[in-house]
């Protein structure tokens, strides 16, 4: 887990980009009706668990730098022992402190008395503008009461700074203790394909399958999905996020799953696309053969120094050339890569940041520029071919089959380490997992 030491020194890190005439306000993520008196699961809006590691909803989050009285401070539910009874524990402002390391607390109900005075005689105020509209028409409300009693000497801040530029580029990088629990949530995450690889039969169906994974998650401690799991067979495998899981798996098609589990807030992403009978076809063979070409192109590009792109460009020339040797495109390699001609068949980037947020934050760009891969980032590699079960323009036998396969990586000064190279990925190593 996260020690209260990492999160203090996160903290400290950004006070000391925001400086001491500013002030950092974060809000918790606020509940989500699912239907009229029930709510679903309540997850923590990413950026204030980094900082914090508090767990509840109605909470804000304000860092102050040089703020003589404490410069951590959280508003939270106060403790009420009969809601507890319903809803379970509340930490309060004193187990805001006691447990959570704030330098001061107060009641969330006391925010509109005590968050204005904070703000005062601070010129900037760093905050994500445009997350939780709620709370945007709130803050506007505070710095304007500010703004309005300027004749009486109180300072109002001068400028709003997105917050999200310094604390997404923070938690790029993850920490030592980070890539533990990345590495622990991409344990659990093979564990699970491989419970399907070895159940999966003809005749199941697809939500069958995600049961199977949604239990290893759960079995192993990964309360939650890291997002909705999508088991695809047969044509279903060419809609990138078809989540629907109803149809019944047949006898000769491909099955292509892209699931993950959340750890303690760090997610992993794995795809891995296999026989429904424990076989491949050879024009199943002949695809899968092609992607993981690509993908191990892409993991020998993924590595410090190179750019972003580079990993997505070697997926590109890869899978380009095997569906011209297949003759599913015609013409010069170097002619149809620029064309784009790979996106009929390929229409999606070779991968994603990874973190606490399965699509993670951070820029892909600086200055306009790819961004150089560094130690410490962490990432998704997965390049697929789709073929649209109505494309006449191919031979039949090619029609409907989709295929993707996906890993993560962090990359490191060593090299890259593949965090989910449990799961078996070349033909002989599935058939085998499958047929014992």
């Amino acid at each position: 887990m996260v020690t209260a030491n990492e999160y203090a020194r996160r903290r400290r890190e950004l006070m000391n980009l925001v400086g001491d005439d500013g002030i950092a306000i974060v809000a918790a993520a606020p509940e989500r009706v699912r239907s009229r008196d029930t709510l679903y699961p309540y997850r923590q809006d990413s950026d204030f668990y980094y900082l914090t590691g508090f767990p509840e909803p109605e909470a804000v989050l304000v860092l102050a730098p040089g703020r003589r009285q404490g410069q951590y401070i959280l508003f939270c539910r106060d403790r009420d022992p009969a809601r507890e009874i319903w809803d379970g524990f509340r930490a309060g402002p004193d187990g805001a402190c006691a447990e959570f390391g704030a330098d001061d607390a107060f009641p969330i109900d006391d925010i509109d008395d005590i968050l204005p005075g904070l703000i005062e005689g601070r010129e900037r105020v760093y905050y994500a503008v445009g997350r939780d509209p709620e709370f945007d028409r709130h803050l506007m409300a505070w710095v304007n009461d500010i703004r309005n009693r300027a004749r009486t000497g109180v300072a109002s801040p001068a400028e709003f700074v997105d917050l999200d530029h310094l604390l997404h580029e923070m938690r790029l990088f993850k920490s030592a203790g980070e890539l533990k629990l990345m590495r622990k949530s991409a344990k659990i995450a093979a564990g699970a394909h491989k419970r399907a690889m070895r159940v999966c039969k003809p005749g199941l169906h697809e939500y069958q399958l995600q049961a199977e994974i949604e239990h290893e998650f759960a079995m192993a401690g990964a309360a939650y999905p890291a997002y909705s799991s999508i088991v695809g067979s047969g044509a279903n495998g060419c809609i990138l996020h078809y989540i629907e899981n109803q149809a019944p798996l047949r006898d000769g098609d491909l099955v292509l799953i892209d699931a993950g589990c959340e750890y303690q807030h760090y997610a992993s992403d794995i795809t891995r696309t296999f026989p429904v009978n424990g076989r491949f076809s050879p024009a199943q063979r002949a695809l899968y053969d092609v992607v993981l070409d690509a993908q191990q192109a892409a993991m020998e590009a993924a590595v410090a120094g190179n750019h972003w792109n580079q990993p997505h460009e070697a997926t590109v020339r890869v899978i380009t050339e095997g569906l011209v040797a297949l003759g599913l495109l015609k013409g010069r390699v170097s002619d149809l890569v620029k064309k784009g001609a790979h996106t009929r068949f390929y229409m999606h980037r070779a991968g994603h940041w990874l973190g606490m947020d399965v699509h993670d934050v951070g820029d892909y760009k600086v200055d306009h520029q790819w961004r150089l891969l560094e130690p410490g980032m962490t990432m998704t590699i997965e390049p697929g071919i789709y073929v649209a079960p109505d494309d006449d323009q191919v031979d039949e036998k090619w029609r409907g089959i989709g295929i993707r396969i996906e890993d993560d990586v962090a990359i490191t000064r060593k090299g890259t380490e593949v965090l989910t190279a449990d799961v078996p990925k070349t033909i002989e190593d599935i058939e085998a997992l499958m047929a014992g």
